[in-house]
């Protein structure tokens, strides 16, 4: 499976992809914020993004918006601080599927990717 992680803090980027290699997904690349994923993600066509809230230049909310606005029905993780219920609430009406908090453990986040693919893959 194919992941990109999109977070404006190197050292997240570093612990998650960690985590990702632990739980098996090696194929996965990297944006610093929503505009440089815009660049990359369809050469990179993941099959899950995990995307923070938030970041310089564009947010993980924008970019959210924009790529669901293109079509996109790929699988999105939100990996944020922000746990306010209004929060949950503008970014799966914005097309998230799923939603971790900041700070996560390894088996959380494992749990939510499983969670959040299974659902997918049952949809019709």
């Amino acid at each position: 499976m194919r992941v990109m992680v999109i977070d404006d803090s190197k050292t997240m980027r570093n612990i998650e992809r960690s985590i990702l290699n632990q739980l098996g997904y090696t194929e996965v690349e990297e944006a610093c914020n929503g505009q440089d994923a815009l660049t990359k993600v369809a050469a990179f066509n993941p099959d899950l993004l995990l995307v923070d809230w938030n970041m310089p230049n564009m947010d993980g909310i924008t970019f959210v918006k924009a790529y669901r606005e293109q079509g996109h029905k790929t699988a999105i993780i939100m990996v944020t601080t922000e746990n306010e219920k209004t929060r949950v609430i503008e970014a799966i009406k914005a097309g998230v599927n799923n939603y971790v908090v900041k700070p996560f453990t390894p088996e959380l986040l494992g749990e939510r990717i499983n969670d959040t693919m299974a659902k997918l893959e049952s949809a019709p």
